[in-house]
């Protein structure tokens, strides 16, 4: 067997980009080009454009003012212009000697002691000029340009050569204005002269649509094959028990929604339908839930879960955060516990920080199914927790999950005796909840092998949040009004970016904002006459991310009894938190924060009876304003409070990679379409789909293999 072969340095960036095989070189496009395929006359130069030009040496010398560097005279056109160079060597000064001709290009600029270039490229002049445009690609440490450009030209003729090129979509379902996959990557590599700028930016262009077109249907093709092989798996049938027979005790579902204090919404009983379906089914549900805060998914997989409790299985409910895994815990166990208890079940609780006692008999009752219903976070995916039937999977705020957690939850299926081991082992249901409304754009391209199911209606009851703007010199001002929030019996949150001080971001940490509302209720209760009632006994609590699991519940269970009256926090509290109490949010530094963050802080209050407000303090930059994402950002928290409208505009700002946080969660990257601005061809591949794989289905495995290939290298770089 032959030693394994060593790589180069460069051979290694190579790999470290994931460009690996020549497919992946062939698809790594240049980010811009320079045109050295023409010479300009020096005296048609633009200040501060690229221009290449030839010119005859008239001086050269080394200076020492300011610095050390290297000054060339050159002639051109009857212009002079001087050439710097302050990194150069002793060697490099032999190409300028007086009277050569040199081939220039850089940029040239004017000012009050002429014209001059900084760091020119130089080669001796004469050569033949370039028929295409030089492409410039993205790159890393230790990969020139030449070595790159080399090596993408090489993957290119390779993959065209091994037949990688072909069309793997019949010619009658191409969709309008795309060239062939060669005849696009070929014009993008090697442009002609005269080729337009303008033209290879252009992503209308139609070798830029080829190239958009087959990602897409990649995408929708990738997930049909992914509910074609669901179809095919088989999931415990948890039809909805309706109690029919006089005997028989009130199904969980029913005893629950009979003891809930409210009704439940039409969006709620429409989505509970949906899921009621999908649940009495054979096949794997993969649904999402997706909704405003506050508009109820809560009891909506509460309900899910007494379902599959109901026809004898069990449920998990996995959170991010042991915040709100413990959240979902108090409020599922008031709800379920009892009625659980009646049928010799109960509610288990599991997180990383149990004690090893209370760990091991939440363990044992898992595995012996006495706990029907399993809350926890991460821990509840570890390898030593067994399930005696788990036949639903519920996570909570999916998108904080990558792909291989959520897989790792739905395998924890175990079967009971009752089940045959020469079957395949069931699959649970999976359903997924999020408080970011995914838009419609998106659910078509990256959410297409999940059902989605929305709650577009709120609760009654719920107060509408008044939003103001404080700036940064208001502070003071915004201190007096959480006294009187206090003074009024409500609680106060005061939400901070960071836990301390950054070198590189100067913001007021939750450390220190602590100490000065801390400082100020005391100084107040010190003075004796004006504090009153529960001013006089002001808390303020702390809580962030770095703290102990159990000193975070401690400080959370006292401001949900009001013990606490503000509590300073980082964005821990940016879900499930549920105070009716807290009246007033302070979001500070709110010009640092993402729109849907920002959106879920407020919905922490309104959640009583009282009038709630969130301020957004805010800091100008260093220029005196805000930057116009920042502005964005805030100016759409006043104008609404509909969490649809909010996911709307922030995905248009941040666009669809960063909304999704794609790479964290395990989505499908887009490295060439966007749906926002490629709805024609996403409509097209959507369509297009399933007729690929009813009635061309050789070719629609072709053209997944190619695309696939591509993005598993792309995804280890």
């Amino acid at each position: 067997m032959a030693p394994p072969k060593t790589l180069s340095a460069p051979q290694k960036a190579l790999h470290k980009l994931g460009l690996e095989s020549p497919l992946s070189l062939a698809l790594h496009l240049p980010f811009r080009y320079e045109d050295d395929t023409q010479l300009t006359p020096l005296r048609e130069a633009q200040n501060g454009e690229p221009i290449q030009f030839e010119a005859v040496v008239l001086s050269h010398e080394v200076v020492y003012r300011p610095k050390r560097q290297l000054k060339v005279d050159v002639l051109s056109d009857g212009l002079t212009c001087t050439l710097r160079f302050f990194n150069f060597y002793p060697s490099q000064l032999k190409q300028f000697q007086v009277g050569a001709t040199l081939r220039l290009k850089g940029e040239v600029k004017g000012g009050m002691f002429g014209l001059s270039m900084m760091h020119p490229s130089v080669q001796i002049a004469g050569a033949a000029l370039p028929d295409t445009l030089t492409p410039i690609y993205a790159s890393t440490a230790g990969l020139a340009q030449s070595y790159l450009r080399k090596a993408v030209l090489s993957g290119l003729k390779k993959a065209s050569e091994l037949r990688l090129f072909e069309p793997t979509i019949p010619p009658s379902l191409e969709p309008a204005q795309v060239w062939p996959l060669g005849e696009a990557l070929q014009f993008l590599h090697l442009p002609k002269r005269g080729t337009q700028l303008h033209a290879l930016q252009d992503p209308t262009h139609p070798a830029w649509r080829r190239l958009k077109a087959e990602e897409l249907l990649a995408q929708q093709l990738s997930q049909m094959k992914a509910r074609l092989a669901r179809s095919k798996v088989k999931a415990p049938v948890l039809k909805l028990s309706l109690g029919m027979e006089q005997h028989q005790a009130p199904p969980l579902t029913q005893a629950l929604r009979a003891q809930l204090p409210f009704a439940l919404t039409g969006a709620q009983e429409r989505v509970l339908g949906e899921i009621a379906k999908d649940l009495s089914l054979a096949t794997p549900m993969h649904r999402l839930l997706q909704g405003d805060v506050g508009s109820g998914k809560t009891v909506v997989a509460a309900l899910a879960a007494a379902q599959c409790i109901d026809a004898g299985w069990q449920c998990a409910l996995m959170a991010p955060t042991e915040i709100l895994a413990h959240q979902h815990f108090e409020k599922l166990s008031s709800w379920l516990e009892p009625l659980l208890t009646a049928r010799g079940l109960k509610v288990a609780w599991l997180t990383g920080s149990q004690k090893k006692k209370e760990k091991t008999l939440s363990l044992s009752e898992i595995e012996s199914g006495q706990a029907a219903l399993v809350i926890g976070t991460h821990a509840i995916i570890q390898d030593q927790v067994k399930f005696k039937n788990l036949a639903l999977a519920i996570i909570d705020e999916q998108h904080r999950f990558g792909v291989e957690q959520r897989l790792t939850l739905r395998k924890k299926s175990q079967v009971g005796d009752e089940v045959s081991h020469a079957e395949p082992e069931p699959e649970p249901h999976l359903l997924m909840m999020s408080a970011t409304p995914i838009p419609r754009t998106l659910a078509m391209s990256y959410f297409a092998d999940l059902d989605v199911s929305t709650l577009d209606e709120l609760p009654p009851g719920r107060t509408p949040v008044v939003t103001k703007l404080f700036a940064e010199h208001k502070r003071a001002e915004l201190i007096e009004r959480v006294k009187h929030q206090i003074r009024e019996g409500f609680q106060v949150y005061w939400v901070c970016p960071l836990i301390e001080e950054s070198e590189s971001m100067d913001l007021t940490n939750a450390t220190q904002t602590h100490l000065e509302l801390s400082l100020a209720l005391k100084a107040l209760t010190d003075l004796g006459g004006e504090a009153s009632g529960a001013l006089k006994d002001a808390q303020v609590g702390l809580l962030h991310s770095r703290m102990p699991e159990a000193e975070k519940k401690a400080v959370m269970h006292a401001f949900k009894e009001g013990r606490l009256h503000v509590l300073v926090s980082t964005t821990v509290i940016e879900v499930g938190v549920d105070v009716p109490n807290a009246s007033l949010m302070v979001i500070e530094h709110a010009e640092r924060f993402g729109l849907s963050q920002l959106h879920q802080l407020r919905g922490r209050v309104g959640r009583g009876s009282a009038a709630s407000t969130c301020v957004l303090l805010y800091a100008l930059g260093e220029h005196g304003r805000l930057s116009e994402t920042a502005s964005q950002r805030l100016k759409a928290m006043l104008q609404t409070q509909d969490g649809f409208e909010i996911a709307k505009r922030d995905l248009d700002i941040r666009g669809p990679g960063e909304f999704l946080g794609a790479r964290q969660s395990g989505a499908s990257l887009l490295r060439y379409a966007d749906p926002l601005l490629d709805m024609d061809l996403m409509a097209w591949a959507q369509a297009l789909a399933p007729k690929m794989w009813a009635e061309h289905a050789q070719m629609a495995m072709a053209h997944l293999e190619r695309w696939q290939t591509l993005r598993s290298e792309y995804l280890k770089a």
